[in-house]
């Protein structure tokens, strides 16, 4: 057998330390991370607070985070699947869920950090970029947008909650170069098409088209709205009424599920300190009074004799 050079040596294996598990798995990208929450060293233990934004397949997540060295700590948190109680039943992942949902967490935040009378925020949604101002007393929450590994493509919806939480009245440093309308061409955001986004206007014209085109297609893409009695032309106003209930009570509704029954356990109870501790004495004291017993009836059988 000819030689075969080892270009991996048993020294190697023994040094090679693992990345880290959500590395591993292709969840967190750490470059991103350590520049996001990296503090000052002159601000001591002053939080840095992240507008965290995920989409799954049926439901957008906005958190408001901050990290600690035994772990990242949410100040406050919104779902899409929250929606429906303020009015929007269908459509929960797209442009205009995300800018609700944005919208929902920043004006929950500021209700729980009593600054919401103070930063009402861009209170009409025109598509125009908004950026809030410093009032007299306290500073605006600032937060940096975390995007995790998604594309930040022009039109991500990211973006949509980003414009959302900025209309909220949070501080967030960003750009208007990613909202939906900006013209590449012309380097500004055209406010109109980010409006359109902003209240469904982009699924009232496809809603339209496909009414027109592929009537079939229609009823089954677009279901759940037909049965909800939405169509086109009150898209629009259903998304106006959701955005003024939503600032009109941001708080999270407590969860209405009834307590788990008692179930039953198969494996023994595992006995505290004390609980052992008082066990062990009782067990002492019963075996030193059947001891006394059976010494008294030695004592009875000798007297009898």
């Amino acid at each position: 057998m000819p030689f075969v050079k080892a270009l991996k040596t048993k020294a190697y294996f023994k040094r090679f330390q693992v990345k880290f598990k959500r590395r591993r798995q292709g969840k967190t990208d750490y470059r991103a991370r350590i520049r996001l929450i990296n503090q000052d060293k002159n601000k001591y233990n002053t939080p840095k607070y992240r507008f965290v934004v995920r989409f799954t397949n049926k439901d957008v997540i906005a958190q408001i985070i901050s990290a600690t060295i035994s772990g990242d700590r949410v100040l406050a948190a919104a779902y899409a699947h929250e929606l429906p109680r303020y009015g929007l039943k269908v459509g929960l992942t797209n442009y205009a869920a995300a800018y609700c949902t944005g919208l929902l967490l920043g004006r929950r935040v500021l209700k729980k950090l009593e600054m919401d009378e103070e930063y009402e925020g861009n209170v009409e949604a025109t598509g125009e970029d908004y950026s809030v101002e410093p009032a007299e007393s306290r500073r605006p929450f600032r937060a940096l947008l975390d995007v995790g590994l998604v594309r930040t493509t022009t039109g991500n919806r990211v973006f949509g909650a980003l414009k959302g939480v900025l209309d909220a009245g949070i501080d967030i440093p960003h750009s208007d170069k990613r909202f939906a309308g900006f013209s590449k061409d012309g380097k500004q955001l055209d406010a109109e098409v980010h409006r359109k986004y902003i209240f469904g206007g982009h699924v009232a014209s496809y809603m339209r088209t496909l009414m027109e085109d592929e009537p079939e297609k229609y009823q089954a893409h677009f279901s759940h709205y037909i049965k909800s009695g939405l169509d086109p032309d009150n898209i629009e106003e259903m998304y106006k009424s959701v955005h003024a209930a939503i600032r009109a009570d941001p708080t999270p509704k407590l969860s209405e599920k009834p307590e788990p029954n008692q179930h039953k356990r198969y494996n023994i109870k595992k006995l505290t300190y004390e609980e052992r501790k008082a066990k062990l004495i009782e067990r002492l004291n019963a075996l030193n009074a059947a001891a006394g017993n059976v010494d008294d009836d030695d004592d009875d059988d000798e007297d009898d004799e």
